[in-house]
Order: C-alpha cells, then sequence, then structure tokens
C-alpha cells in the first residue's frame, strides 16, 4: 500500500467513527491512551478552555514558544483545509505518514479496549493519537485546546500543569447547561489540584472559576483584556504588564483580551517550571502570529476578501465590531458577506449581531449552504437576514462555489465569508494554496 493510499484509508477509517457522535465522558479516552502505553504521563504543558478565543490563545502561545526555540505540540481545532492540522508541533502539520501510522495504532487500540466503555468516538481517538505522536517526537510541552466543554472532554484525561478558562459565553447550551453558570462549572473543572490557573473569565463565570481553584488550593491568575493602544488593516498594538507597548499580529479589538490570557499562560508555563520565554521572543511571537481564517484578509486577484469562522453569536458580535474597525482600511465600495450556518446553531442570534455592524448596512448578503446534514438551507438564512429590517439586498445561493463565483465576479467592494468554520475552509481550500496543507487526497472540512 504506497503511503497516500495508506493516508487515505486511515482518515477514512478515522472520519467513519464520526458515526458513534459526541459522548462526554473520559473513560473511553483513558482506556485508548492506557492502550497506547499512556503517552500523555510524560508530557507538561497548558490545557486551553473557554467559549471563544481557545484557538488565538493557543496560536498566539505558540508563535511565542517558537521564538524562544521552544518545541510544543499544538492542536488547533477544528480543521479548516485538511485533517493534519489538528495536529502540530511547532507550527507545523503531521505528515500523511505519521498520520497514518497513528490512526492505524489507535484504531487497534481502540479495538482492544472493553466493550463496557462504548466505542471511543473520533475525537478521543484522535486525541489519543496526538498525545502518542507529542510523546513519540519528544516534544518540549504541549498547548493542547479542548474540544466541547471541559469536564467529561477527552482531553481532560491529561493534566499538563497548567489550566486556562478564555472566556465563558453562552454556546452547546445542549450539552454543557443552559446558563453561564452552568457552562463555566463544566469549563472550570479543567482545573485540578496542583495546577496552576488563568482566566479571563468575568462576572458569574469568573466566580464559579475562583471557587474551584479555591477548593483545590490552586493560585489562579486573573486577567483584564489588556489596553488597547491602536488598530490598523493588519492588526493591533496592546500595552501588556512587562512588556509595554505590545504589537499584535491578530486583527480585531478582542485579541487585546486573548493576548492577555495567552501572556499570564507563559507566566504560568514559567511558574510551573515548565518553559521560560523571554520579552523579547513573546514580542517577535505576537507580532508573527499567524491564525487562519479567523479575521484571515487575503488577495484575491487584488480583491479583499476577509475570512472569519465566527459560529456563535459572541464570535458574531465580535466580527461586527471587527468589521466597523477594519472599514476605514479596506477598499472602497460596499461589503459583500457570503453567509452560511448550521442549523443547530443560534442562527437568529448570529444574524442579530453581524447586522449590528454598520459597515453591513449597504452590503449585499448572499446566503449559501455547504452539502452537510446540519448546514440550514441558503434559502431560510436568507429569510433570517430579510427579517432583520434593513434594506440590505439579500440573494440565494445555495452553492457554495457559486456563491463565490458570483461575489468574485459582481462585488464593487470588500468580500467577508463568514458564519460557518465550514464555509471559511471550503473558500481558504480554494482561495490560499499552502503547501503545508497540501493532502494526498481531498478533504472534506470538518
Amino acid at each position: 500500500m504506497t503511503s497516500d493510499a495508506g493516508y487515505s484509508e486511515a482518515l477514512r477509517a478515522l472520519t467513519e467513527r464520526g458515526r458513534f457522535g459526541i459522548h462526554l465522558g473520559l473513560g473511553r479516552t483513558r482506556a485508548l491512551l492506557r492502550e497506547l502505553g499512556d503517552p500523555q504521563l510524560g508530557i507538561r504543558g497548558a490545557l486551553v478552555a473557554g467559549t471563544n478565543g481557545k484557538g488565538s490563545v493557543l496560536a498566539l502561545v505558540g508563535a511565542a514558544l517558537r521564538a524562544a526555540g521552544i518545541r510544543a505540540g499544538e492542536t488547533p481545532k477544528p480543521h479548516l483545509v485538511t485533517y493534519r492540522e489538528r495536529m502540530q508541533i511547532g507550527g507545523r502539520p503531521i505528515d500523511p505518514g505519521a498520520f497514518a501510522r497513528l490512526a492505524t495504532d489507535a484504531l487497534a487500540a481502540a479495538d482492544r479496549i472493553p466493550r463496557r466503555h462504548g466505542e471511543p468516538t473520533e475525537f478521543e481517538i484522535l486525541t489519543a493519537m496526538l498525545f502518542r505522536w507529542f510523546a513519540d517526537e519528544h516534544v518540549d510541552l504541549a498547548v493542547v485546546e479542548v474540544g466541547l466543554g471541559g469536564r467529561l472532554d477527552a482531553t481532560h484525561a491529561w493534566d499538563g500543569g497548567v489550566a486556562a478558562i478564555t472566556n465563558v459565553d453562552l454556546d452547546h447550551m445542549d450539552r454543557l447547561g443552559s446558563t453561564i453558570v452552568a457552562i463555566a462549572r463544566e469549563k472550570a473543572a479543567i482545573v485540578e489540584r496542583g495546577d496552576i490557573a488563568v482566566t479571563g473569565a468575568t462576572g458569574d463565570a469568573l466566580g464559579v472559576v475562583r471557587r474551584r481553584a479555591a477548593r483545590l488550593g490552586v493560585p489562579l491568575t486573573v486577567v483584564e483584556p489588556a489596553a488597547l493602544i491602536r488598530l490598523d488593516r493588519d492588526g493591533l498594538e496592546v500595552e501588556l504588564p512587562r512588556l509595554g507597548p505590545t504589537r499584535i499580529g491578530l486583527r480585531g479589538r478582542h485579541q487585546a483580551a486573548n493576548v492577555a490570557v495567552a501572556d499570564a499562560v507563559l507566566d504560568a508555563l514559567e511558574a510551573a517550571g515548565i518553559a521560560d520565554v523571554p520579552p523579547a521572543a513573546r514580542r517577535e511571537g505576537y507580532a508573527s502570529v499567524h491564525w487562519p481564517g479567523r479575521l484571515e484578509l487575503i488577495d484575491v486577484d487584488g480583491r479583499e476578501v476577509l475570512l472569519d469562522g465566527a459560529h456563535n453569536p459572541a464570535g458574531a458580535a465580535t466580527l461586527a465590531t471587527a468589521l466597523d474597525d477594519l472599514r476605514p482600511h479596506l477598499q472602497g465600495g460596499p461589503l459583500t458577506l457570503i453567509a452560511a450556518s448550521m442549523a443547530d446553531k443560534d442562527v437568529d442570534g448570529i444574524v442579530a449581531a453581524l447586522a449590528g455592524a454598520m459597515a453591513l448596512d449597504d452590503a449585499t448578503i448572499i446566503a449559501t449552504a455547504l452539502d452537510l446534514p446540519r448546514a440550514m438551507p441558503a434559502a431560510e438564512l436568507a429569510a433570517r437576514w430579510r427579517g432583520h429590517g434593513q434594506s440590505r439586498k439579500v440573494v440565494v445561493e445555495p452553492d457554495a462555489e457559486r456563491a463565490l463565483d458570483r461575489a468574485l465576479a459582481e462585488a464593487d467592494g470588500p468580500i467577508v465569508v463568514a458564519g460557518s468554520l465550514y464555509l471559511v475552509g471550503a473558500a481558504r481550500a480554494r482561495l490560499v494554496d499552502d503547501p503545508l496543507l497540501r493532502d494526498p487526497v481531498a478533504e472534506a472540512v470538518g
């Protein structure tokens, strides 16, 4: 079997596990890890939970670690173009051959665990794979993003010594609870005795995190967003306590909160004796950081295209603010928004938040959909947009490829692609040629 065929088969076998859905609980992951030799036990690092901002915090921490010459395992999720994005060392995705080997071993381990645990899910097997890979590659540390919630998420089978909760908002309410307090309890549970904890949570959620840390005797750093000095087309400048004025290479004023959490995570890693990232490396990392598909501005034949994966009301509100901040720095002409959404999301909340952006007052909205079971039909999404009373032009294009073609051909100004990471991933795969993300086979976005 060729390496290409091996990767293709391993990917197919792993993603077929998606039929088992999401089943929160740690028993299956712990059993899988035991079958693989408990690789997680020799790895230290940071576990990052939160409703929004987890990916940005991982990107910022990872960039600073690389600038310091520290080799870190990272787990950004979900992927946009290739499944291999979910497993990275030093910012580089795992190669197809290593992925195939790890998947084969982890799937075999899944067949050996006692049936009383139930069938391991796709994400649980992926979690076991990444810790086995990190151990095999002797990483200096790991920075791991929680998948869903925290308490019963597969990643919580590992305790790296540092626990971070970025923030808490309403999302995944069917699984985590219907209130901020209930969701905060799920996320705060990643804090374990012996850890050092960091949070940017506020209000009732902060109270939950404080009580968890106090009960376990865990030192907790509560951070406020960094003071914003200025915003521009390509990022922002903030004031950080240890660094002073600092350039951040990510767009959006919300990154002032994320970089404050990231900097505190680096402080915690230092206090725990895991990694020491000096000020110069932090500044270099924060300035050079790149986080694909999150307020990512790309040039397509002279046309500005902004990609953003906001897919809940809080993320949509953040995007709306960012659009208003960025509008003076972008090309002239009205914006065109290509939007899609999954039907199980709070679509009305997302639309309402985005509709609040003044930058979209004269925009054309192209409602589209992905060929996925969970996708909201384009016509239904268009109806939600029309229900918001503005005199925007709202059109329906059920095929996402044709929606992008139409925008590129007809738009008079910048194009925004938002509402679903699936949509952003499909657009990015077409518009950005990244050699690191080329796969032996074409993949669906997950």
